[in-house]
């Protein structure tokens, strides 16, 4: 058991959540009972998680993307409703890290991500820590690439295939981050990995030269929360369960 207020000291000090300017609070987002025994950690504080917290006697909802975003419905009516009402009547604490947990250098989804390809690491794509940058375990064709993307998050990765070069610097960011196409592309890199992709990323990889996957912005996230969910349990002896919220996106 750990007191609330020092586990969020603890996870604040190793995250660092001041150093982000973010597009939602980081840290404690709903206050629940102040003894933590037990942990539920997942990618989305959705009601499906957070009824599957209830059922296994959670104190605490440890997350990647959770509530109150920039530039969303404030009134707390229906589905937000809903959800803070079964926070709050079961006295469980929701704790969210967004870019913290993005860029942390060993528990952040990216490093995460980058473990289950075998990926080295060298570089960061951001100033900020968030997007890396590397090389694979050997070089691979882009469709080599797709199937082995595929096969480690077990969901059919997209592939733009940008020419027929090989594949042997590479840079990546989870989730949403089909954006930073264009700053992968001025480091060099053949290709970049990221979560989704909008109509416009099909024809700036071809014109860059990148070939592009889009792997999924949950399955590419699946790591983060669980990796800092464990290190909680290592570092005060909590129980941790990773509850996986199937979403095909």
């Amino acid at each position: 058991m750990v007191d609330r207020d020092e586990l969020m000291q603890a996870l604040n000090a190793e995250l660092e959540p001041e150093r982000f300017r973010d597009y939602c609070p980081n840290g404690l987002q709903v206050e629940g009972r102040r003894e933590i025994r037990r942990i539920v950690s997942g990618v989305t504080a959705s009601l499906a998680l957070v009824e599957a917290a209830v059922e296994t006697g959670a104190d605490l909802i440890l997350v990647h993307h959770g509530y109150f975003w920039k530039g969303e419905p404030q009134e707390v009516t229906g589905m937000k409703r809903e959800r803070l009402r079964q926070l709050l009547a079961h006295d469980i604490n929701l704790v969210a890290y967004h870019l913290p947990l993005d860029a942390h250098p060993a528990l952040g989804n990216n490093t995460q991500l980058a473990g289950r390809l075998g990926f080295a690491i060298d570089g960061v794509l951001r100033e900020d820590g968030v997007g890396q940058i590397g090389t694979p375990a050997r070089p691979l064709s882009a469709p080599d690439m797709q199937a082995h993307i595929s096969n480690v998050l077990g969901r059919e990765a997209l592939c733009v295939e940008a020419g027929d070069h090989p594949i042997r610097r590479i840079a990546w960011c989870t989730g949403g981050a089909q954006s930073l196409l264009t700053e992968a592309a001025a480091l060099g890199v053949d290709a970049y990995v990221s979560g989704e992709i909008s109509e416009q990323t099909t024809h700036e990889a071809r014109e860059l030269g990148v070939h592009y996957f889009a792997a999924g912005h949950h399955a590419t996230e699946r790591y983060g929360a669980q990796a800092l969910g464990q290190w909680c349990r290592e570092r005060f002896g909590l129980d941790h369960e990773f509850i996986e919220i199937d979403n095909p996106a």
